[in-house]
């Protein structure tokens, strides 16, 4: 019954959900229901309330807890429009408040070491330098086309970002030549930049997968997003116009940027302290 129903929920906010959330939420709804052990219509406000208690209990961020307290959130709302209850159970469940921390990115030193480490094998090199370079998503850096990249203006059009929003951005000298040393090496014919054997995009999985290895050989967390917010906390400190950052990042709301303000502050600072 719930899985039906789950199907409904996505196969009708397919216009209005980004794969990303489509991807979370499903992976809540599913983590909800394996702890809960009843039907959408059975659950009420406590158990929401468990579930929540259970992952502050295990260590989850409060972030975490927002975004999947957010899927619940919303298909019992679309349970209630399209008349599949008469009572939301979400209703009396508060949000947790979001920890306000700076979000967490490689010094300049950190960032050389993960260089070195991927140094020889051009496929990798190349995709931590793409990350870097551009600060795009990782489902984007895997949908990326040959076509979508303009070598003499060093370009790449992100065909459909987060909420489907097109986007050109940038990528640097050093990221051009780490992305032909791959492209120059590379047997397989695909129309991706970063393709599997069969010529499709490689795997989600598989990249992040290299980053927890990184991690372990490293001995500091990197993740793809990491590098994401490495590109943008680096800009900001050099103290590029925030207009410009929510641009190449692609932010819809200015509001998503103004946390590397902070950062850009508390960077600055610990440079200061330094030389005291």
């Amino acid at each position: 019954m719930n899985l039906e129903v789950q199907q409904s929920f996505f196969r009708d906010q397919q216009a209005r959900f980004s794969p990303e959330t489509v991807r979370a939420y499903k992976i809540a709804l599913k983590q909800f229901f394996a702890s809960c052990q009843k039907n959408y219509n059975e659950v009420q406000a406590r158990d929401i309330r468990n579930w929540l208690a259970n992952m502050t209990e295990t260590g989850l961020k409060p972030r975490s807890i927002h975004i999947k307290l957010s899927a619940i959130k919303s298909f019992y709302q679309y349970l209630m429009e399209e008349n599949y209850l008469t009572k939301n159970p979400t209703l009396k469940v508060k949000t947790p408040k979001k920890e306000d921390s700076l979000p967490y990115y490689l010094d300049k030193r950190q960032l050389a070491q993960l260089q070195e480490l991927t140094k020889e094998n051009p496929r990798d090199r190349a995709i931590v330098e793409a990350l870097y370079a551009t600060g795009v998503r990782i489902s984007e850096l895997l949908n990326i086309l040959l076509e979508d990249v303009k070598w003499d203006s060093r370009q790449i059009w992100i065909r459909k970002g987060k909420g489907t929003k097109e986007r050109f951005v940038l990528f640097s000298y050093d990221c051009a030549e780490r992305l032909k040393t791959y492209l120059n090496q590379r047997e397989i014919e695909s129309k991706y930049l970063f393709p599997n054997k069969k010529g499709e995009p490689i795997s989600r999985c598989l990249v992040e997968m290299k980053f927890r290895q990184y991690t372990e050989t490293l001995g500091f967390r990197v993740t793809p997003h990491t590098m994401r917010h490495t590109f943008a906390a680096h800009l900001a400190e050099k103290g590029m116009d925030f207009t410009y950052i929510q641009e190449l990042l692609g932010h819809e709301n200015i509001n998503s940027t103004r946390i590397y303000t902070r950062l850009m502050n508390h960077a600055r600072k610990k440079q200061y302290d330094r030389y005291q």
